[in-house]
């Protein structure tokens, strides 16, 4: 007998409120259960979307519900029930309901089945009777603060990550970004130049039906449609024609530029897919170093150096705030910086969660203090670039500003190329809702 999908999301959703990661909790359990692929597609579906929807779910159920104190457990089935019911039109009504009722007899709940049953019952009584969507919502003046919780619940955002982005962008274009990181994530491939070329991975992919498109601005890059399958059965896969990497990411090597026979530092290199991207723009000549202060991650990172038989990148285990031996050694240095990931919600479910002003904070500081000190590595007329995955003024603008402040002697240099994505101020900002690829902020810095 086949796993239950259901069983398995709800069992996987207590690790992760637990403290588990998203992505592992997921990956164990389809690791673990031998499962059909609609039963995978639905348990990966139920566990992501849940997590993704979490304050919206919890709204109606404190909106529903008589007692407001219900056990973690019930409250879990509550919101596998009602994500179903309101986001997955492939499933029954009927199905959703009695499924959920079953869940909680099979997880020691037997005496609150009829408080499963009656809550969704009533949501979709509500439903019914209003012929519209039955979420309350808190009534606002219009104006950018009094949407704040309005936006937080209607897309199931924490109130601080909405209010950073409406400081930024204004109310509207911040309910079309929540809107656009509540969908399904992109499937980007970067073709490796030094095996192959865009048109032969085209191609092959096409004979096989599977349709790719190209990505404007991103060279040798091509999107999957959604449903392809599993990666390692793609054309290509084996012979390490391309890697699994989001358009944004791919912009960050081509802003680096690295030329062959250079020297090059990628500071905080794990997992590696930037190294790998900066060492094929040199045509594999010259040095890499990818630096990390996790052994673990760069040993991942060295296997995809093997099976790629790359032999220009070299491995660094330590704090890229302290690394005095490359002291002007460096003809370009990326510093793509651990950050709050604000830009790429929609691939990581529970990271909306996970980071708070505080983290962000943190994370700013940290950002400071490796970029002074990758600045050090670079030799005079050098270039420096700095890079995030989020959408936060704190560790974006804010730390480049800052480092100019204190280092006279460094500029912003404004690209030739991706001038479609350039600010004014000399930045490039990648906006999911606007350019369909992942948040990111990146900056080329001139020495001298």
């Amino acid at each position: 007998m086949s796993p239950n999908p259901r069983q398995l999301a709800f069992t996987a959703l207590r690790s992760i409120h637990k403290g588990a990661f998203a992505d592992v909790a997921v990956d164990q359990a389809l690791q673990q259960a031998e499962m059909s692929l609609l039963d995978r597609r639905l348990f990966t579906e139920l566990v992501y979307g849940t997590i993704r929807r979490q304050r919206t779910l919890d709204a109606l159920i404190d909106q529903f519900a008589r007692k407001n104190n219900q056990p973690p457990d019930l409250r879990l089935i509550l919101q596998l029930g009602l994500y179903q019911l309101r986001y997955l039109d492939q499933i029954p009504e009927s199905a959703a309901v009695d499924t959920s009722v079953e869940l909680a007899k099979r997880n020691k709940l037997s005496g609150l089945m009829g408080v499963v049953n009656g809550l969704l019952r009533q949501y979709l009584r509500t439903q019914t009777i209003l012929k519209a969507d039955p979420l309350e919502l808190p009534e606002h003046s219009g104006t950018c603060s009094g949407a704040i919780a309005r936006l937080g619940i209607l897309h199931s955002y924490p109130d601080w990550i909405v209010q950073t982005w409406c400081d930024q962008f204004g109310i509207a274009e911040t309910e079309k970004l929540c809107e656009w990181m509540n969908r399904p994530p992109q499937i980007d491939l970067r073709v490796n130049t030094l095996k192959t070329n865009i048109d032969q991975v085209e191609a092959a992919m096409r004979a096989k039906n599977i349709h790719v498109d190209r990505i404007p601005n991103v060279p040798n890059a091509l999107r999957l449609p959604p449903s392809t399958g599993a990666i390692q059965n793609l054309p290509g896969y084996t012979e390490g024609w391309w890697i699994v990497q989001d358009s944004s990411a791919q912009l960050v090597g081509h802003l680096v530029d690295p030329q062959p026979e250079e020297i090059v530092a990628d500071a905080c290199a794990a997992p590696g897919g930037k190294t790998l991207h900066l060492a094929e723009l040199m045509h594999d000549r010259g040095t890499v170093w990818a630096i990390d202060k996790t052994a673990s991650r760069l040993k991942k990172l060295q296997q995809n150096v093997d099976r790629l038989a790359l032999t220009s990148i070299h491995t660094l285990t330590c704090d890229s705030r302290d690394v005095p031996q490359l002291k002007e050694q460096c003809d370009r240095v990326l510093v793509d910086a651990p950050c709050s990931g604000l830009g790429t919600l929609n691939r990581h479910a529970d990271a909306r969660w996970r980071q708070t002003p505080q983290s962000a904070a943190g994370l700013a500081q940290l950002q400071q203090e490796i970029l002074t000190e990758a600045a050090t590595w670079v030799k005079p007329q050098g270039v420096l670039v700095y890079s995030t995955c989020t959408l936060n003024s704190i560790e974006n603008e804010s730390v480049v500003k800052q480092f100019l402040a204190q280092h006279p002697d460094w500029s912003i240099e404004v690209p030739n190329q991706f001038s479609a994505l350039t600010t004014s101020e000399g930045w490039i900002k990648v906006l999911p809702h606007c350019h369909n690829m992942d948040g990111f902020f990146m900056v080329r810095l001139k020495h001298g």
